[in-house]
């Protein structure tokens, strides 16, 4: 259920190409840098509350959990708040750390101010939702963040170019898309608690120590996930003087978007699995092992083909960007290697997260973030492709040092015999659409990317009902049956 509401993720992925041709990739670039910035204040702001909720809410009582989302909520959107006045105060010396386009400068500042509040407004979308989802409340979550919050965004984007709003229009339909997804997460919130006795039920200090402490060290692990996402445009801009900068965060952003793809089937997972192995960890760990068996092998019997798709069809995606977008050809290869990696090697990050391992992630953390910092320093030179590198490097390192420390730690690991068939299964449809894209090469771009796109889905079908046995099968429920997979 999860993974089919992640599929709204692909209208975040078409509506770029709209946001670059209206705005322009500079423009488009600076939006990149100035809501990667609010990302990663956000999740500093947040002290990882969201993944504390999702520790503490479904081991608690009802009280306890209506206070642990209380206190989360207060603690974390306060402060968004006054940073995001201290941003709007000091606008103009925040705009001269920027790169931007001659156009896009003399309004940065004004664009600054404006764009800062999206961080409250993000951090209390950010934590109301995480409370849902604690709840295991996914499906109606994912498609609020993911569906919703997209569609409103490039409906209003396109009504404001229109209008137009030619520099800033992207930066007021991405506030006014907030702004909507935070009145319906307010209104899922109350679907899943008693507002009302959320209001007025007390939040003892065990309670708050609690939940401050459970966020505080998952902190390092989801800083370190925002700065290998996020960081990367940042740095560009700054490196690169005027629109170049702009135009290399920008460049980076498209093949950050792309890539995210096979992204939609470990963050399923993700989601997913944290509060369950939360829930699991409490009564008997030993019942973990199925959950991440299970989501590995489902990971790599789909995420190889997809990511193969995506690396075949680059030049053809890229094209819809407009022009100067192909000169992201290589980093957009080098991050879906790097996320099909990360994701064939499955959920041990958030299992290890909401297990009890405390020290743990920032472990992860220091690993990968060294890796990156690294890999980017020794490759600066190449620009965005280098920067793809050492993303791609870091987030791969955190993986692995996730799934050792589960086998060390908990005895628990996914790579045995089912995984091997579900990972040479996806093996087989990535050679199969490598072959079919080498063969129909002559046949010109567009015709073979409708092809590929085409043979995609029954390869799909292919994978799963050779890469999963009847057991997995039918554990996807009315999805199996209506594919005719069982």
């Amino acid at each position: 259920m999860a993974a089919a509401a992640r599929l709204g993720a692909l209208i975040e992925v078409i509506a770029q190409p709209v946001y670059t041709w209206l705005f322009g990739i500079a423009t488009y670039g600076l939006y990149i840098v100035l809501w990667s910035a609010v990302n990663m204040v956000e999740k500093i702001v947040d002290l990882s509350l969201t993944q504390a909720l999702q520790r503490i809410v479904p081991v608690e009582g009802e009280d306890a959990a209506h206070g642990a989302v209380k206190f989360a909520l207060i603690v974390t959107t306060i402060p968004a708040t006054l940073i995001a006045l201290l941003a709007t105060i000091y606008a103009e010396p925040l705009a001269g750390l920027l790169s931007a386009a001659p156009e896009d400068a003399a309004r940065l500042p004004d664009a600054i101010a404006l764009f800062a509040w999206a961080l409250p407004l993000w951090t209390f979308i950010e934590v109301a939702t995480s409370a849902s989802r604690a709840r295991r409340a996914f499906g109606p979550e994912i498609r609020l963040r993911i569906f919703w919050e997209q569609l409103a965004r490039l409906a209003f984007a396109v009504g404001l170019f229109f209008a137009g709003w030619t520099s800033t229009g992207l930066l007021i339909a991405h506030l006014l898309s907030l702004a909507l997804v935070a009145i319906l997460s307010l209104r899922l919130l109350g679907r899943y608690y008693d507002l009302k006795r959320m209001w007025h039920v007390p939040v003892p200090a065990s309670l708050r120590a609690n939940v401050l402490v459970s966020g505080i060290a998952l902190s390092p692990s989801n800083i370190a996930r925002r700065i290998l996402n996020d960081l990367p445009p940042i740095i560009l801009n700054i490196m690169l003087p005027g629109a170049q900068g702009a135009t290399a965060a920008g460049l980076f952003g498209i093949a950050r978007k792309v890539a995210s793809v096979p992204l939609i089937v470990r963050q399923a997972f993700l989601y997913v699995l944290a509060p369950l192995s939360s829930a699991q960890a409490a009564h008997d760990r030993t019942h973990i092992a199925p959950l991440y068996s299970f989501s590995s092998r489902l990971s790599a019997a789909l995420v190889l083909p997809l990511g193969g798709l995506l690396i075949l069809l680059a030049s053809d995606i890229l094209s819809l960007f407009g022009p100067g977008a192909d000169a992201a050809l290589g980093a957009l290869i080098i991050l879906t290697a790097g996320r099909v990696g990360e994701a064939i090697l499955g959920p041990a990050t958030p299992i290890v997260e909401m297990i009890g391992h405390r020290t743990l992630p920032l472990v992860n953390s220091v690993i990968g973030v060294t890796a990156w910092a690294a890999f980017a320093w020794w490759f600066t030179a190449d620009g965005a492709e280098g920067m793809a590198l050492a993303v791609a490097v870091g987030a791969v390192a955190i993986a692995v040092a996730a799934v050792a420390e589960l086998q060390i730690s908990d005895g628990l690991h996914p790579f045995d015999l089912p995984f091997l068939r579900g990972l040479l299964a996806g093996a087989f449809g990535l050679a199969l659409l490598a072959l079919c894209g080498t063969l129909l090469e002559p046949i010109g771009a567009p015709v073979r990317a409708i092809a590929l796109a085409l043979l995609f889905v029954p390869l799909c079908w292919a994978t799963l009902r050779l890469g999963l046995d009847l057991a997995d099968r039918r554990a996807l429920g009315p999805i199996a049956r209506r594919a005719r997979l069982v």
